[in-house]
């Protein structure tokens, strides 16, 4: 596995200098993670909140969970012990809808050793492995980054992208947001022109694990006669899911639009698309 790491070999590192982040997140319930994690978390783990550290204050425009100012999280990356060099594993308890988000950032500023975990916490504690109750104060570190700007697409290229039969947009929801059949989220209900449907959660087995390369490669391989792939969700998060999958299956072609549908649906002049049967 490429970006993913298996319950086993995580365990193998508790105690080492690998960094683990616990992402869990309840969309609705922004306490619940961090009530959840202080319950109980992986031994070493910090605890990453998606509102309040990898996500900014919500505009007009921008989506429900702009990126935050880059600088100002990696200084936070920095105060969680994280710097190029350091090894670090995400979890959640979101199938990686929260992890990936993290995945991604630091991807983003130039990490290259960043993993999501494989499996769910709930796993991790029906397996009877190791937790903590402990807040952890990892060593302070600073982190320089090397951003990779090709990998963020602004609502201007997503444009530019419509009239592009090179690119390809994917669009992470469920298939009742996508079509436009109801969306109590967002502004308008539908997808953006053109976009094909790929539902996040169908990158994920039924024993809750992360499907394998092969499995991935052959779910998204109508993308692969595209020269770029563009994912967006609701808000840049569950979109992510979709970019690690398919860099995992082996595609690198893929792009994060962030902004995603609450960043084009809150303009009322831009097109939508609707789709009342599959």
């Amino acid at each position: 596995m490429k970006h993913l790491i298996t319950a086993d070999d995580l365990e193998q590192k508790l105690g080492t200098e690998t960094i683990i982040a616990d992402c869990r997140f309840t969309l609705g319930s922004p306490d619940k993670g961090r009530q959840e994690y202080e319950k109980g978390h992986i031994p070493g783990a910090v605890y990453v909140h998606l509102e309040e550290d990898l996500s900014d204050i919500t505009e007009e425009h921008g989506g429900r969970h702009p990126l935050p100012d880059m600088d100002s999280f990696a200084v936070k990356a920095g105060e969680w012990g994280i710097d190029l060099t350091t090894e670090v594993v995400v979890y959640d308890d979101q199938n990686g809808a929260m992890a990936s988000r993290l995945w991604w950032m630091l991807r983003y500023l130039g990490h290259e050793k960043v993993y999501v975990l494989n499996s769910s916490y709930s796993s991790w504690e029906k397996e009877e492995r190791p937790v903590d109750t402990t807040t952890p104060e990892p060593e302070k570190k600073i982190f320089t980054t090397e951003l990779k700007p090709n990998m963020l697409v602004h609502i201007e290229e997503v444009k530019v992208a419509l009239h592009d039969n090179k690119t390809k947009l994917m669009d992470a929801r469920d298939y009742e947001r996508y079509s436009g059949q109801k969306d109590e989220v967002d502004p308008q209900a539908g997808h953006i022109p053109g976009a094909d449907h790929y539902f996040w959660g169908d990158v994920i087995n039924s024993s809750n694990t992360w499907k394998t390369p092969q499995q991935l490669k052959e779910h998204f391989q109508e993308l692969g006669k595209y020269e770029q792939v563009i994912s967006y969700c609701g808000s840049g998060v569950t979109a992510a899911v979709n970019v690690l999958a398919m860099e995992e299956a082996g595609f690198d072609h893929v792009r994060l639009y962030a902004g995603s549908w609450s960043d084009w649906s809150s303009y009322p002049d831009l097109p939508i698309e609707k789709s009342e049967n599959e």
